[in-house]
């Protein structure tokens, strides 16, 4: 069978990655805090997820695709009103959306974008390794965890002793990954490391891969992966980092309203927040939840009742390290003269800023060292007291 990019994209497949278990010892009195990355694949819509609140303009240009009784977060923003585990962040003061925001790329295509999401990089294919996994490396944390997917994503890509592993099928794994897991778990007891082979055996048995797979079975796994990754990262001496994919977004027909195919990906998206909050339990409070995408869509719809690839979009953040919950944002406007291109929502955030910014509330790094080591020495702005807590 015949996959073509736009059907590969648009299949809905959740996965998680867990990463940063081998840690430096942290002090009784230094709480660990953890990361957890969610990747929005095939360009999130942010007008869908966080629509602006009164614009005419907006409206009439997206009359088949408008949201319908949108949540007011304030004067400007609402929230989709499907997002109501994001919104109950909101409420507990946890919850934030960095809004008119992208990478430093324009030219629309889904790989290219994808690999400068994961890379942090300005030239597409140029970086061998990921943001997260310098960061990573830059913390010294030696990522002795494992990856429950197949590749290693390549955010994660950087820092020594990453692995990953996702079974073909229902038997056993094979020695060799077996004494795999036996070698990065020899410091720990004999219980964890059960606990972890437990983990990729009932992994498997609810994670259904394919393409175009039904989004009732995908919510289902990303229920049960936000569990699990939930109760790993609350232990003391657990992995820090977890990643997500989530795809789908590339809705290029159908994209629909309160009821449309790209409803269908966000509700996953905030199935994972509800979850991860709820089994993170009090280690909630040390964890910051990052998503990412690689483009926006354009302002107008299409012929098809979707959007085309786009410039501009929204990242969500949750989580207890945030300072307050707010839509944090230069905005650019939504007349043609203010449109990228005359066609797509400006980007007046460079999101590598907020990505170096949450590196180093969680990791403890210096926000210049981060952007030297990790982004390049590209000149971001650190948004570190704007966006998190002290």
């Amino acid at each position: 069978m015949r996959i073509s990019r736009r059907g590969f994209l648009k299949g809905s497949l959740a996965t998680l990655f867990l990463a940063g278990t081998g840690l430096p010892v942290y002090s009784s009195t230094k709480a660990k805090k953890n990361l957890v990355v969610i990747m929005l694949r095939g360009g999130m819509d942010a007008l869908c997820a966080v629509p602006v609140v009164g614009d005419k303009n907006f409206e009439k240009r997206r009359k088949k695709i408008l949201i319908e009784n949108p949540i007011k977060l304030d004067s400007d923003f609402a929230l989709h009103p499907r997002l109501d585990g994001f919104h109950e962040c909101w409420k507990e003061n946890s919850g934030s959306i960095i809004h008119a925001t992208s990478i430093p790329y324009t030219a629309r295509s889904h790989f290219e974008g994808q690999n400068l999401m994961e890379s942090g990089g300005r030239v597409p294919y140029q970086e061998k390794t990921g943001w997260l996994g310098r960061g990573m490396k830059l913390a010294n944390l030696k990522g002795d965890g494992l990856a429950l997917s197949l590749p290693m994503p390549l955010l994660l890509r950087g820092v020594p002793k990453n692995d990953n592993f996702y079974p073909a099928d229902g038997r056993l794994p094979r020695e060799e990954t077996l004494e795999l897991l036996r070698s990065i778990y020899a410091d720990r007891s004999e219980e964890e490391l059960l606990d972890m082979m437990n983990f990729i055996k009932v992994r498997k048995n609810e994670q259904k891969m394919g393409v175009g797979g039904s989004f009732g079975s995908d919510a289902r796994n990303n229920r049960n992966l936000a569990v699990e990754a939930g109760k790993y990262l609350s232990k003391p001496n657990g992995p820090r980092v977890a990643v997500f994919e989530v795809n789908g977004f590339d809705t290029h027909a159908a994209q629909g309203g309160v009821n449309g195919t790209h409803t269908k990906c966000l509700e996953e998206m905030d199935s994972i927040i509800r979850y991860l909050k709820a089994y993170l339990e009090d280690s909630y409070k040390d964890t910051v939840i990052l998503t990412v995408t690689e483009f926006g869509r354009t302002i107008a719809q299409n012929g098809g009742n979707g959007t085309e690839h786009g410039y501009g979009t929204a990242l969500f953040m949750a989580g207890g390290l945030l300072k307050k919950s707010q839509v944090y944002s230069d905005w650019p406007g939504l007349k043609r003269k203010e449109l990228y291109q005359g066609r797509d929502l400006n980007a007046t955030i460079d999101a590598r800023s907020v990505y170096a910014s949450a590196m180093s509330t969680v990791f403890d790094l210096d926000f210049n060292r981060i952007e030297k080591e990790v982004f390049f020495g590209d000149k971001l702005q650190n948004l570190s007291d704007k966006l998190f807590k002290a």
